[in-house]
């Protein structure tokens, strides 16, 4: 994506400056926008070192609607008491030969503040142009492109029979892994969020994503698990899926003792409150009649939780999931065939090391 320069600024190219933010090769990268801008989404690395913070932000943009001049008087009053605290705070910690990387929304007057102030110090400073919004158009190129460049073994299998947990394994031992459920916060099904702790925003999920295939081996395969075109509220990258749709598959089983054993572990919040989670399943209730409902609801109300469970995956998550399987991987059928007999860490790592040394055709 080519960008010209904010300025006369002397800078590397926009593309170097991201592959060099991706690789860890700034000490410090400075997101000088507000909170609220810096959670929804920021290059890799970037730490919020706000010009202004959310409330500044809101009063300069408002005064700025009936008085410019004015607004720029109190924008600039606090950028400057605020960079002075986190220059106190934390760059003067870094070694005069650091290299910085600035930027703010358009590249504009918020990054300028910051630019001027770290090349006045003496540091070497590259301000990204266009700022996040530039960023944002990069990601959104790079999920077209980036994702055709691997190949992918994908791990799939009914709920709870191992594939986040075999994943895991994986990376251990040095495999290539893109933990989707990972980056999205979430597992993926009805009962899939985590407690306590919410999504990223779709435009942060994607990034996480391209900072993740970045790092990879295009020569080496990308373990990933199946996946739907949503993960809780996250829409999967198309290109994305379309590659991980052709190809390679791994077809999981495990024993049902070890996947409730599993769900026991994994889903431990909602054993200890089973109504709460038969009110999230209330949803389900036309899908599987009011018979088979009923007899969850018994078992929820009798605190019969490992039943519960063996029940759920029978009666409704796997014949669900052999559905979804069959629509967005047709070549289900030719799956290598994987038995998981314990989903303890030691096993799983040791099935872990034989699916990775062992070589794949694509």
């Amino acid at each position: 994506m080519a960008t010209s320069p904010i300025s006369s600024e002397p800078q590397a190219s926009f593309s170097s400056m991201l592959t060099d933010a991706h690789a860890g090769q700034y000490a410090l990268v400075i997101d000088a926008r507000s909170q609220r801008e810096y959670t929804e989404d920021h290059v890799p690395r970037a730490v919020n070192l706000p010009v202004v913070d959310n409330e500044e932000y809101a009063e300069v943009g408002t005064t700025h609607r009936t008085d410019k001049h004015r607004a720029y008087l109190i924008g600039v009053s606090y950028a400057l008491k605020n960079i002075s605290h986190s220059i106190e705070d934390l760059v003067a910690s870094y070694p005069k030969d650091a290299k910085m990387l600035v930027y703010c929304f358009r590249g504009g007057k918020r990054s300028k503040l910051w630019f001027d102030a770290l090349s006045t110090i003496g540091y070497h400073v590259d301000r990204l142009p266009g700022g996040w919004k530039a960023y944002r158009a990069w990601v959104r190129d790079q999920l077209i492109e980036l994702p055709r460049k691997f190949r992918y073994n994908v791990l799939c299998g009914p709920t709870g029979c191992g594939k986040t947990r075999l994943l895991s394994a994986l990376a251990s031992v040095g495999a290539q892994v893109l933990d989707l459920e990972d980056l999205a916060q979430h597992r993926g099904s009805l009962l899939g969020d985590l407690p306590g702790i919410a999504q990223p925003t779709q435009k942060r999920f994607e990034s996480l994503v391209v900072e993740k295939l970045s790092r990879f081996d295009p020569s080496r395969p990308i373990w990933v698990e199946s996946e739907s075109k949503k993960i809780g509220a996250i829409q999967v990258p198309s290109a994305l899926l379309e590659t991980m749709r052709s190809a390679h598959l791994f077809s999981l089983t495990a024993p049902m003792a070890e996947r409730v054993a599993l769900w026991r572990e994994d889903y431990g919040h909602f054993e200890r409150d089973l109504d709460g989670m038969m009110d999230r399943l209330r949803h389900l209730r036309p899908l599987v009649g009011g018979d088979e409902f009923s007899r969850w609801q018994s078992l929820a109300t009798e605190r019969r939780a490992p039943e519960l469970f063996e029940r759920l995956m029978e009666a409704h998550y796997d014949p669900a999931y052999a559905h979804s399987i069959r629509k967005n991987f047709p070549s289900v059928a030719q799956a290598s065939k994987v038995e998981l007999r314990r989903l303890d860490r030691k096993s799983l790592l040791e099935r872990a090391r034989q699916l990775h040394g062992e070589p794949v055709t694509a």
